[in-house]
């Protein structure tokens, strides 16, 4: 299986420097590694929430924090890793199985989310128990 966290990958969008307003783009296939099916944001969380809490049994993630900040919580059931979500032309790939949760949200913060899949339930894994029999079923 390998570790599912050595599959977490951070891109650097390009960034057009502009003294009228920096402009950074992203192309499916180009800048994310696959087609994109799905887009949605994440915006006015409450102080002190947390977002995510789950994995995906198929979906791919591409997370950018496109204003303000939040930390990105990443773990494949044994390691863990936090990345900083601060710059809009930074984004973090969450392949399939790795559990995320998102932290300490700064006011005003937006999320964007660009997925590999439309929108399906039975792709989350919501319930830590369910995640470590998956994990099982992935090792098997």
């Amino acid at each position: 299986m390998g570790r599912l966290l050595d599959k977490v990958k951070i891109f650097e969008f390009s960034k057009v420097c502009d003294p009228r307003g920096n402009l950074s783009f992203i192309e499916e296939g180009c800048h994310v590694p696959f087609s994109i099916k799905r887009v949605f944001y994440i915006y006015d969380v409450p102080g002190g929430e947390t977002r995510g809490g789950h994995a995906h049994r198929e979906n791919s993630t591409v997370l950018i924090a496109v204003s303000g900040s939040f930390d990105l919580h990443l773990s494949d059931g044994e390691d863990e890793i936090v990345v900083r979500m601060n710059r809009a032309n930074k984004g973090v790939l969450i392949p399939p199985g790795v559990w995320d949760s998102m932290h300490d949200f700064t006011t005003g913060t937006v999320c964007l989310a660009l997925c590999d899949h439309h929108y399906e339930e039975e792709d989350y894994i919501r319930d830590l128990d369910e995640y470590n029999e998956f994990l099982k079923s992935l090792r098997n």
